[in-house]
């Protein structure tokens, strides 16, 4: 019995230690359980890597964005960076610094560390106008957009509108146009990263 014991238990810390594999799902204040668990099982079936939902963190006024209505997706970033791919989840609305529009904040969908393993996804934007089925299928896009950037993807190149790396350029219409695939080209990087799909 002893005998056995040892391997078995040499097997399970070496498979909760292997965090190469894993995505952890971070939500940020209130978020939606249901909208947590579709973003759970729609990483796992594209990317095939296991999600660990960990338990939710509180806002705090040290990432608000200047206008202090919304959050600043680079200092959300900041804070929650590690070694493990995180993907950050809030309902509350993210911006960035953008003095390329003449302006202090852009708001944002989500955005990637890259590279990096954090990234951070906003439900607020991506629920205006939208039936709960077409917001669903919004979030899975985004979601697996930023993980694609973790992953060491850039925007597409290849032309194909339909690949979800493609820059949205802060349109929601961008979004809508993508499906839930990858182009031969964007796919092709990820196997060289090591990344097969």
């Amino acid at each position: 019995m002893r005998l056995l014991l040892f391997p078995l238990y040499a097997v399970m810390m070496w498979v909760m230690a292997d965090h190469s594999k894993i995505i952890f799902i971070q939500p940020l204040g209130n978020v939606n359980k249901e909208e947590i668990s579709l973003v759970k099982s729609s990483v796992e079936r594209f990317y095939h890597y296991k999600c660990v939902i960990k338990p939710a963190v509180s806002l705090s006024d040290d990432i608000l964005a200047g206008s202090k209505t919304r959050y600043e997706a680079n200092r959300i970033l900041a804070k929650y960076r590690s070694g493990e791919i995180t993907l950050i989840l809030t309902q509350n609305d993210i911006a960035i610094k953008n003095p390329e529009r003449h302006t202090n904040e852009w708001g944002v969908f989500g955005l990637g560390a890259m590279p990096g393993t954090t990234c951070v996804i906003s439900t607020f934007r991506l629920k205006r106008y939208a039936t709960k089925q077409l917001f669903h299928l919004r979030l899975i896009k985004v979601c697996l957009h930023e993980i694609g950037h973790n992953l060491g993807l850039e925007h597409c190149t290849s032309g194909d509108k339909r690949c979800l790396m493609n820059d949205a350029k802060g349109t929601i219409k961008e979004v809508d146009g993508e499906e839930l695939f990858l182009c031969a080209k964007c796919k092709k990087q990820l196997c060289n990263d090591g990344v097969c799909l």
